[in-house]
C-alpha cells in the first residue's frame, strides 16, 4: 500500500527479495497508493477532505487493477489492499485466474487505529482479515503466532520470517559524538511504537541513577520524542543513515508488552540490532523467544529488575558485548537474512504456481 523504502513491513518482508525474484524469470509490478504528500494528510488528526481524496482515489487505482487481475499469474497482497475496511478488492483478485498471497507480519486482525485517525475509526474493519485469508490461495506469516491464526481460515499457510539484507546491514564506525568510555542504550522504532520503548523507561531512569553520563540514551524513529530526565532528544528515522544510527548503538533493546497484538510481532527490530553486531535485549513475548537463546545471543528481559540486571551485565562488560553482538550477528545471518530465505521465497512461488 506505501510507496518503495517506506514501511517496514513491506521493505523488510518482500521489497528486498525483488531483485532476486526478477533474477529469476519473475516480472514484476509494484502498485502502491499512500504517496509522500499523502502521509502528510493520511497520519495528521483532522484533514478529512484531504483523506477522503486519498480514499477516493485508491478505490479508483484498485477497480482498474481488478478489472486486469487475470492478466497476471501471482498477486501478492502484503496486509492489505485497501486501507478501509472492505475485502472487495481481495476477494476479486481471488475470483480471477491469478493466484494471490497474503503476507502479513502482525497481529492485524486486532482493530488498532492511529491517533491521527480516531474519528475515522468507524471505517476500518480489523475482521477483514479473515476474509482476506480465507480468499487467498497462499498465506505467508511472519511467525508461528500468526501462522496459527491463519491456520483456522486457510490450509496452505507458510511460515515467512522477517529478513535482513546483510549485505547493507553491516555495523559501521563509532560516531566521533560518543566518549570512548561511554556505552549508547538505544531503540528504533516509529512514532506509532514509541509506547512499546515507554516500557523500558523505569528501568532507564534506574539505570541513569547508577552510571550518571556513562550512559547515554537513543531514540530513532520518532524525531519529536523527547525524555529530558534521560536526555533523549528522539531523531527521526531515515533511510540513508539507518545503518549508521543502529551502529551508533552499543546496547540495543526491544520491550513489548505481553498483549496480544505484541505477540504478532516479528522481532524486527531485535533483528536489525542483532545484524549489525549490536548485543540486544529483547522481551520475552512472541517469537522473541525463538530468536533469542538468553545469554548467548543475546538476553531477554520482562520486569523492570530483569531489565536493569541485563543493562548491567552488558555496561559492565565489554568483551560480553562482543561475543554477544557476535553470536546474534550470525543468527540472522543463518535464519533471518535475506540470503538465507530468498530461495524459500522463490520456491514459495513456485509452489503456489504449481496448483493450476
Amino acid at each position: 500500500m506505501h510507496r518503495p523504502d517506506r514501511s517496514p513491513s513491506q521493505r523488510f518482508r518482500f521489497e528486498q527479495y525483488l531483485e532476486y525474484i526478477r533474477a529469476n524469470g519473475y516480472d514484476t509490478e509494484f502498485s502502491w497508493l499512500v504517496t509522500a504528500d499523502d502521509d502528510k494528510i493520511l497520519y495528521r488528526p483532522g484533514s478529512l477532505l484531504g483523506k477522503f481524496g486519498i480514499f477516493w482515489r485508491a478505490t479508483w487505482r484498485r477497480l482498474g487493477e481488478a478489472l486486469k487481475a487475470s492478466s497476471y499469474d501471482i498477486i501478492f497482497i502484503q496486509r492489505e489492499a485497501y486501507m478501509l475496511g472492505t475485502a472487495f478488492f481481495e476477494k476479486a483478485f481471488a475470483r480471477s485466474r491469478a493466484k494471490v498471497i497474503f503476507d502479513y507480519d502482525d497481529s492485524i486482525w486486532i482493530q488498532n487505529v492511529s491517533a491521527g485517525n480516531r474519528l475515522l475509526g468507524f471505517l476500518k474493519n480489523a475482521d477483514k482479515t479473515r476474509d482476506i485469508i480465507r480468499a487467498s490461495d497462499m498465506v505467508f506469516a511472519g511467525n508461528p503466532y500468526l501462522a496459527d491464526f491463519a491456520s483456522q481460515y486457510n490450509d496452505t499457510v507458510r511460515i515467512v520470517p522477517t529478513t535482513i539484507d546483510t549485505d547493507e546491514y553491516r555495523r559501521l564506525p563509532r560516531p566521533a559524538d560518543l566518549r570512548p568510555d561511554q556505552v549508547c542504550i538505544g531503540w528504533s522504532g516509529s512514532f506509532t511504537t514509541i509506547e512499546h520503548f515507554e516500557e523500558a523507561v523505569p528501568a532507564l531512569h534506574i539505570i541513569k541513577q547508577l552510571y550518571g553520563d556513562r550512559v547515554v540514551f537513543r531514540v530513532v524513529g520518532d524525531g519529536s520524542y523527547r525524555n529530558p530526565e534521560l536526555g533523549i532528544v528522539g531523531l527521526p528515522w531515515r533511510k540513508d543513515t539507518e545503518v549508521a544510527d543502529l551502529s551508533a548503538m552499543d546496547i540495543g533493546i526491544m520491550p513489548l508488552p505481553d498483549t496480544e497484538w505484541a505477540k504478532g510481532k516479528c522481532g524486527l527490530k531485535g533483528l536489525q540490532y542483532m545484524a549489525v553486531g549490536t548485543p540486544t535485549i529483547m522481551a520475552p513475548v512472541g517469537v522473541n523467544v525463538d530468536i533469542i537463546d538468553h545469554g548467548r545471543n543475546g538476553l531477554l528481559a520482562s520486569t523492570t529488575d530483569e531489565w536493569v540486571a541485563a543493562l548491567r551485565q552488558l555496561i559492565d562488560d565489554e568483551a560480553a558485548r562482543r561475543r554477544i553482538g557476535e553470536a546474534g550477528r550470525q543468527t540472522v545471518l543463518d535464519h533471518y537474512s535475506v540470503r538465507s530465505e530468498r530461495d524459500h521465497y522463490l520456491q514459495l512461488f513456485e509452489e503456489v504456481l504449481g496448483k493450476k
